[in-house]
């Protein structure tokens, strides 16, 4: 008989084999910062920026020429990282909307990591708008401590920077160190003073963020981590000045991406240090890429590609999407390769540049808007104060603005059907969770007991493949399609009768609509619904017929409330009509109706605020 091993050998070789587990992966330290695009940023070509630690970190990894954000803001952006799977696949996407999902099903990654031995830390943003677990739960500490890294490696730490949000580019723009002068200023802005100094400002902050990226490369160093750790930075979304974060063109999406790899590691490198990388990377792409580097598991629900090491796929799409931001009701879609962008405006009826309180604090946001206003914009600098058309297509090799809609060129005619059929494509392989008004789908997923999740996977609850189509029926602005808008709105499903609705919208001008039609949709059981036909016989002269529905449904705090007010002001007839009823709304949507009754003057000024 075989003698037994000491208890104490066994387990120091126990002990052995996980220090060389540990030693064989690799450590991670994602170092992000907010709300900043490629064109603030050194390397990536522009010549006034002052960002020299991120620009050399570049130098000594690879810099990533083609990633962008899947949300172009903080809230569904972080949610869609913390899960992998895209915020509209779980109705998390409009903004600090907090809406619970099967946490029993989706794990978050940092869990995931933990499995695999990994120690997790964030320092400190989450903001992940999920309900239903704290954001902090996953992580095992909120801080960074250089010795407790070193002592509990392999780990997983994120470190973020807030010197970039946008609310740095706020307050005074009058005495700033970078010069007005050196500046790149965008083809959509006027050549104005203060967006001038707007731009010096967040050029200051830039500068700040990148010492902070400094600092933690430099204690990674001086703690003897540096051969043992891929180092990773990038932004959350793009930004900061107006037209850029909260929209999804280039300049709210198109995110730098450095990640560097230590020789220990070099099996994972895409090419040689210094190296500019041309692959296509989806930020939803990063939490399935960190676990298969980690050795994690990578569960089937995550909706991402690897981007990074030997089980590298292939990405030829990116998408990105956009709900309600703050007070202000959007609802936008965009699908890009290397080279187009295609953008499909489902409202296209909201303006680009409607009046979001938070956005209006910036000195550049009131400069433009009051140029507008005197007159002085031309069809490149106005064109963001206008109503959006349907689609958009540009070509973004040569059109990095975005200012030149080639959607109509018939020179790009099988670009736009290619993109449009991927787009359509994705909606359904991801389940779109926002193809009906927000509070519509919320009102739907409390009162059949699910999250939305779970509510967009079954058919008999929400019937994605019909309402896509009813959309695409309504946005085409066909008269032959008015037969359809008139049958729909008696269809059982709210869904149809909202988007046949919004079909008859479109077609007002174009072809005659049936007065008794119209009339009968403002008793229908959606207040979605109803608030849309009296939109339409405000605009046919009744305007009493209409201000009498949307009054009564503010006195009743309808779940629409929301809309209705983001309705009255892109009328822009005045709120003198309504200011009872708004006063009188009690609806929450999360706090963003009290801050529309601040801007119309009948919000109580010590009432709850809703974040930014």
């Amino acid at each position: 008989m075989r003698s037994l091993l000491p208890l104490s050998l066994l387990a120091m070789g126990i002990a052995l084999v996980s220090s060389a587990t540990a030693a064989d992966r690799p450590n991670i330290l994602w170092l992000t910062c907010e709300d900043n695009n490629v064109n603030w940023v050194g390397c990536y070509g522009n010549p006034y920026a002052e960002t020299p630690n991120i620009d050399h970190l570049a130098s000594e990894g690879f810099q990533y020429m083609h990633c962008y954000s899947n949300a172009p803001v903080c809230a569904p952006q972080r949610s869609t990282w913390i899960t992998g799977v895209h915020a509209i696949s779980m109705g998390t996407h409009p903004m600090r909307s907090r809406y619970p999902i099967p946490h029993e099903t989706i794990r978050y990654y940092p869990d995931l990591l933990k499995d695999a031995g990994y120690y997790v830390g964030n320092a400190k943003k989450t903001d992940y708008n999920i309900g239903g677990r704290e954001d902090d739960s996953a992580w095992d500490t909120m801080k960074v401590d250089w010795a407790e890294l070193k002592q509990q490696q392999p780990f997983f730490m994120v470190i973020n920077s807030t010197k970039s949000h946008e609310s740095q580019a706020f307050g005074d723009v009058d005495h700033t160190t970078h010069s007005p002068d050196d500046v790149q200023l965008a083809k959509y802005h006027p050549d104005i003073d203060d967006i001038r100094k707007n731009y010096a400002l967040y050029h200051d902050k830039m500068k700040a963020m990148d010492a902070e990226i400094g600092d933690a490369l430099a204690k990674l160093e001086a703690s003897g981590m540096a051969e043992n750790t891929i180092v990773i930075h990038n932004s959350d979304h793009g930004g900061v000045m107006p037209r850029s974060k909260r929209f999804l063109f280039n300049s709210g999406t198109h995110c730098p991406l450095i990640i560097r790899i230590p020789e220990k590691f070099k099996h994972l490198r895409p090419a040689e240090p210094g190296s500019k990388i041309d692959d296509l990377v989806s930020f939803v792409d990063m939490p399935k890429t960190w676990l298969n580097l980690c050795g994690a598991e990578t569960p089937e629900y995550l909706q991402g590609k690897v981007f990074l090491g030997p089980d590298k796929e292939t990405r030829d799409y990116h998408i990105s999407f956009r709900g309600r931001m703050d007070e202000r009701c959007d609802n936008v879609r965009a699908i890009r390769d290397k080279r187009f962008l295609y953008i499909r405006n489902y409202m296209p009826y909201a303006p680009w540049g409607q009046h979001l309180d938070y956005l209006w604090k910036m000195k550049a946001t009131q400069a433009w808007e009051q140029h507008h206003l005197e007159g002085k914009t031309n069809a490149i600098t106005g064109r963001f104060f206008q109503t959006k058309p349907m689609e958009e297509l540009y070509d973004t090799s040569v059109d990095p603005d975005n200012v030149n809609n080639l959607i109509k060129d018939p020179g790009y005619t099988k670009q736009v059907a290619t993109l449009r059929k991927e787009l359509d494509q994705w909606q359904l392989n991801i389940c779109d969770a926002g193809l009906l008004p927000e509070s519509e789908v919320a009102k739907r997923s409390e009162a059949c007991g699910k999250t939305i999740y779970e509510m967009v996977r079954d058919p008999a609850l929400y019937d994605l493949k019909a309402y896509q189509q009813a959309a695409a029926q309504a946005l085409a602005q066909d008269p032959d399609n008015l037969s359809i808008f008139y049958n729909n709105l008696n269809a059982a499903d709210a869904g149809l009768r909202y988007w046949a609705i919004v079909g008859c919208f479109h077609l007002q001008g174009e072809t005659p609509l049936d007065p008794k039609i119209i009339h009968a949709a403002l008793e229908d059981s959606s207040h979605h619904v109803r608030i849309m036909a009296a939109w339409i016989l405000y605009r046919d002269g009744e305007k009493a017929v209409a201000q009498k529905c949307w009054n009564e449904l503010l006195q009743e705090s309808s779940y629409a409330s929301l809309k209705i007010f983001n309705i009255v002001d892109w009328i822009g007839d005045g709120y003198e009509p309504y200011l009872d009823s708004m006063r009188a709304c009690q609806f929450s949507h999360q706090g963003y109706v009290s801050r529309m009754q601040q801007t119309v003057g009948v919000g109580k000024k010590n009432g709850k605020k809703a974040t930014k």
